[in-house]
């Protein structure tokens, strides 16, 4: 091998490590592999980005805008809804999506055909009470399939066509691949219809947003204040206004860590972790003239003027593995971090020394 070969060479073993790697994007990484190739004098600077103006980029960059306007038009999504709105056999909810894709791709990039019928997807998961992977997969493949049928549904039908017509003076036309493709098309989509089985079940590990945001139990901190009717009283008589919804994890009163018995008796600046429902929470803070973590005084007179929003830390937040103190909400946004719900798990711990995990809410 000559040195330019080694040099080619290790730039692409790089560029796929950083691709499986996964830390990066993937145009960043794009990028700089045609900066070092350009660097170490494999590719002539004068041509560093002679490819963009390839009628081969056009063209995709062109079936991705085509693509991204009829996934937000929601024609398909709207069509579903109308024509098909009580599919519920898995085997014809399979079907309806591969042929759908498979057509779709065939016209337009397979990835756009994939975004326009995801969401129809998970509605069908949800419907059939199974994991989004049954469909998703075979998708996938299905939507492999369909750009087999015409000459703009994949780059490489694109690339060969453009090869033959530099070589011949004629290209390919648009429907020259269709009996071979649609044979291949159909042949699969039989296939993925009675062996779906195949296809690993994954189930989420990650609750998707509206799961996340009908989760029941928030954990919060709540501090008796000098004006609070239950300043004196028992932990009971509190937890009595919120009709048994809320419970105490835990009592808080100088440096020292109370269990949250009923018979304690509450003192002034006394702080209590409780759980339950978001409209209990409100109905314990509010009856009992309780002062939330975080509050001032400043915020308690402008209640009027403040909002109160609900979000839920996404899969690649860089939220996540961070403590709530160490994001300083209140001084870097002028946020008020109220209560965290982490679906199907209590939380024991202050709000304030909390480590956020995807799906909190």
């Amino acid at each position: 091998m000559t040195y330019e070969q080694i040099l080619a060479f290790g730039i692409i073993a790089i560029m796929m490590a950083a691709f499986l790697w996964e830390k990066f994007r993937y145009d960043v990484i794009a990028c700089c592999a045609l900066v070092a190739a350009v660097a170490v004098g494999l590719v002539p600077a004068r041509e560093a980005f002679s490819g963009f103006s390839d009628d081969l980029v056009i063209i995709v960059g062109s079936a991705l805008v085509v693509s991204a306007g009829v996934a937000r038009s929601g024609v398909v999504d709207l069509a579903i809804k109308r024509f098909f709105p009580a599919l519920s056999s898995l085997h014809g909810q399979m079907l309806l999506l591969l042929v759908t894709v498979t057509v779709l791709s065939a016209f337009i990039k397979n990835i756009g055909a994939l975004a326009i019928m995801m969401p129809v997807a998970f509605q069908f998961a949800r419907r059939s009470h199974v994991p989004p992977s049954v469909f998703l997969m075979p998708m996938a493949f299905s939507a492999l399939l369909g750009g087999l049928m015409t000459q703009i549904g994949t780059s490489p039908n694109i690339a060969v066509s453009r090869l033959r017509e530099e070589l011949t003076g004629q290209s390919f036309t648009m429907f020259d691949f269709t009996p071979v493709g649609a044979t291949l098309a159909a042949a699969g989509i039989v296939f993925l219809i009675f062996f779906y089985w195949l296809v690993p079940r994954r189930e989420n590990q990650n609750p998707s947003l509206q799961e996340a945001l009908e989760s029941s139990s928030f954990a919060t901190e709540a501090m008796i204040t000098r004006q609070s009717p239950f300043a004196g009283k028992t932990l009971h008589h509190l937890l009595q206004t919120a009709h048994g919804e809320v419970t105490a994890t835990a009592i808080l009163r100088g440096h020292t860590r109370l269990s949250p018995f009923p018979d304690v008796l509450l003192h002034e600046e006394d702080t209590l972790l409780l759980e339950g429902p978001s409209e209990a929470l409100d109905r314990i803070v509010s009856q009992g003239n309780l002062s939330l973590s975080g509050s001032t005084e400043r915020d308690r007179k402008r209640r009027g003027d403040i909002s109160t929003v609900e979000a839920v830390i996404g899969r690649g937040s860089p939220l996540i593995g961070q403590t709530t103190s160490e994001l300083s909400l209140v001084h870097t946004y002028g946020v008020n971090l109220l209560a965290v719900s982490r679906q199907g798990k209590r939380i024991r711990e202050r709000l304030g020394q909390l480590t956020l995990r995807s799906g909190d809410v």
